[in-house]
């Protein structure tokens, strides 16, 4: 079982940025389809953002052109840039393989606010 450890969340005023890096443990971390999510307060976990092993992405049409994923697979880590936040983007984030899902880590909390 993979252990994923998320971090660079922080307070940040909208329209700034900040980029969030995911830390996995184990081999072959290469091998899988890995993915951010975003939990909101009252609301559900949400895919925000898909990055196959081949490199190929998705996104959330919600953050589209605004957040860019990606890996590097010699030290296990996924990335989450994040520019232009908006206060909608405020949430608890967190990485995990695409599908399916490993353990969840304790998360990054990102609060976007004046």
């Amino acid at each position: 079982q993979v252990q994923l450890v998320e971090s660079g969340g922080g307070l940040v005023q909208p329209g700034g940025s900040l980029r969030l890096s995911c830390a996995g443990s184990g081999s072959n971390f290469r091998l899988y389809h890995m993915a951010w999510y975003r939990q909101a307060p009252g609301s559900q976990r949400e895919l925000v953002a898909r990055l196959t092993s081949a490199g190929d992405t998705n996104y959330a049409d919600s953050i589209k052109g605004r957040f860019t994923i990606s890996r590097d697979d010699a030290k296990n880590t996924v990335y989450l840039q994040m520019n232009s936040l908006k206060p909608e983007d405020t949430g608890a984030y967190y990485c995990n393989r695409y599908w399916p899902n490993w353990g969840w880590g304790q998360g990054t909390q990102v609060t976007v606010s004046s």
